[in-house]
């Protein structure tokens, strides 16, 4: 198998996943570099990490990767992709994309003109995910038309709900949205853990997304849930034959009977040697299996890099370089338009929760695309 050669531009907490994913293929994947702004950065990125680091784009560049992954802030994301994309190289850029509809319309533009990008939206690659949506391409639901969920944030959030309800990018739709704050005890931030049982306020968005095919997805999230076990992510989603909550699944077969099943995950835990609590044990999804009647009769899922030490979010992350490495202008056309949408969705949002009023989409440029 021919190794995809990529370098890494930031040097961030997201840009370690990468390094990570690296380093559980190393027959798929090659860092060659990563580019930080400071020496004094690169020096310790790369003793942190025993990995290459450079401050040198014309270094970067004349090591002729494959693609480029851009990890910087959000406010420069957008800026640092395009200037990738000039020099010849494929980007996968980090979520979101741009921070405002006019940025938006620019990067579809520099795709019109031959530009090489891929936003790394992975949650529809998450193995858990990805299969919940494969069942539902089963049509075991009927038309799908009621989504409650609180998964991912913000444009992670809008990526899902279009993806379970079966929205194209191109469908409008009206957005109201409301920002509350409750107290809860803090357990654990990106890089600790705590114990001492302090309260703080946090933000919790609750928004309602109606599209112009009737379909209704109502959005909750807040900054806690991805890492704090007393605050869990779930997922509704209602059709016409039948409902999914979460794993489990209830419909009608063709008979009208009832029928109900469950995706069940067969995980390895495993233990890396990192200082951070988030970090230092995970877990792989190895296999999902199909559970009806109390037997796993059917394997719908398995891992598609075999069990090499890596988490089921930088599984979703790795397929997504696949994507950037072998690119393909027509599936990257569609997953752009797909990206965009989401981003500006979740653009929407914030609007309406700060203007308290009901928000409605208008035709932007990617919308000439339809799946």
């Amino acid at each position: 198998m021919k190794k995809h050669r990529f370098i890494i531009v930031g040097s961030g907490w997201r840009s370690l996943c990468y390094v990570r994913i690296a380093k559980a293929l190393p027959d798929v994947f090659e860092l060659c570099a990563m580019l930080c702004r400071t020496e004094e950065k690169a020096e310790r990125m790369a003793r942190e990490n025993n990995i290459y680091t450079t401050t040198s784009i014309e270094e970067c560049k004349a090591m002729k990767p494959d693609f480029v992954v851009v990890v910087v802030n959000k406010t420069s994301i957008a800026d640092v992709s395009k200037e990738w994309i000039r020099y010849g190289f494929a980007v996968l850029c980090e979520t979101p994309a741009a921070l405002d509809a006019d940025t938006l319309n620019e990067l579809w533009a520099v795709h019109n003109l031959g530009g090489r990008l891929i936003v790394a939206e992975q949650y529809i690659y998450d193995p858990v995910y990805q299969t919940q949506l494969k069942m539902l391409e089963r049509g075991l639901l009927g038309e799908r038309s009621f989504l409650h969920l609180s998964l991912a944030h913000e444009y992670h959030g809008a990526s899902l709900m279009r993806a379970y309800l079966d929205v194209d990018a191109g469908t409008a739709f009206t957005v109201s949205a409301k920002t509350y704050v409750f107290p809860t005890v803090e357990t654990m931030s990106r890089y600790e853990k705590f114990t001492d049982g302090r309260v703080a306020d946090k933000k919790r968005t609750v928004g309602t997304f109606e599209f112009a095919d009737g379909k209704v997805a109502v959005y909750e999230f807040d900054s806690e849930q991805y890492r704090s076990p007393i605050r869990n992510n779930y997922v509704k989603l209602q059709g016409a034959r039948g409902e999914m909550k979460d794993n489990s699944f209830f419909w009608l077969d063709e008979q009208n009977e009832p029928r109900k099943a469950q995706l069940v995950s067969l995980e390895k835990m495993f233990t890396r040697e990192s200082d951070n609590p988030n970090l230092k044990v995970a877990s792989e999804c190895e296999e999902i299996r199909l559970v009806q009647d109390g037997v796993a009769d059917e394997v719908v899922y398995r891992a598609p890099f075999g069990l090499c030490g890596m988490s089921k979010g930088e599984t979703a992350v790795a397929m997504l370089m696949m994507q950037a490495a072998e690119y393909n202008r027509e599936a990257a056309a569609l997953a752009l338009c797909d990206t965009l949408q989401d981003a500006y969705m979740a653009i929407l949002m914030k609007q309406a929760t700060e203007s308290g009023e009901v928000i409605a989409s208008k035709v932007q440029s990617w919308h000439e695309v339809q799946k």
